[in-house]
């Protein structure tokens, strides 16, 4: 008889990935709860806002529909919008195959749906070259099990108490507040500090255009700095001749 197979959330790996994320988890939080709020002060029935935080599952498409559906926007100029904000994740997508490529393909379709930012990021950081799916594949379902969590549980509370939530509690500004705070604890080089600071100047100097492509621009504008800043030579130390 060939012995069971232990359970995934009791592998190191999964506990690791969880206890990473918790550096992360308040400000996905306060995101969250801001994005909920949004939604209940919208005019979308709770329902409907509900479905839309279980299923969308990505906080900057959820705030950029919001005013379009509000607005009686067409359907295509909805689609279309939230797809130029989450293009983003075309890239994690290109990135995250060098890991779990060799899965079938219903499960990297569930891994999909939860990978999200952060997760990401912290990934690369435990991992900057593919390990066995073994403790891949734990790790990853640890880090996106907290992160998915840390915003449904917000994000219902807000979409369920948000009239009971003052608008003058500026929660906008706290939830970028955070965000901000999450952004700087991930930069560890020169590389990721110029891909950021050239990311928010493209960002602001293209505020003007359309459907929000002013991220495509920072997004294209960080990753073309990014690979600059990687191929200069490193700085020789201090007092070497």
């Amino acid at each position: 008889m060939q012995p069971v197979a232990a359970p995934l959330w009791r592998h190191p790996e999964f506990a690791r990935g969880a206890r990473d994320m918790v550096e992360t988890a308040l400000g996905i939080a306060a995101w969250g709860l801001l994005t909920g709020v949004a939604m209940a002060k919208s005019e979308l029935p709770t329902g409907l806002a509900v479905l839309m935080s279980l299923i969308v599952f990505a906080g900057s498409a959820q705030l950029t529909a919001l005013p379009l559906l509000s607005a009686g926007a067409p359907l295509w100029v909805i689609w279309a919008t939230a797809l130029c904000v989450n293009l983003r994740f075309v890239v994690f997508s290109a990135g995250w195959r060098r890991y779990f490529g060799p899965l079938p393909r219903a499960q990297r379709l569930r891994m999909a749906y939860f990978s999200a930012d952060l997760n990401y990021a912290l990934f690369l950081r435990r991992f900057p070259e593919p390990p066995p799916l073994s403790d891949a594949v734990p790790y990853f379902w640890g880090g996106v099990a907290l992160n998915w969590l840390a915003w449904q549980l917000p994000s219902l509370a807000g979409i369920f108490l948000g009239d009971l939530i003052p608008t003058a509690w500026g929660l906008g500004f706290a939830g970028t507040l955070a965000l901000l705070a999450l952004v700087f604890a991930m930069l560890g080089d020169r590389a990721s500090w110029a891909a950021a600071g050239v990311a928010g100047a493209a960002a602001v100097a293209a505020y003007g255009l359309p459907l929000k492509l002013n991220i495509l621009v920072a997004i294209a504008a960080a990753v073309a700095i990014g690979l600059l800043v990687e191929r200069l030579p490193a700085a020789p130390p201090k007092g070497t001749p």
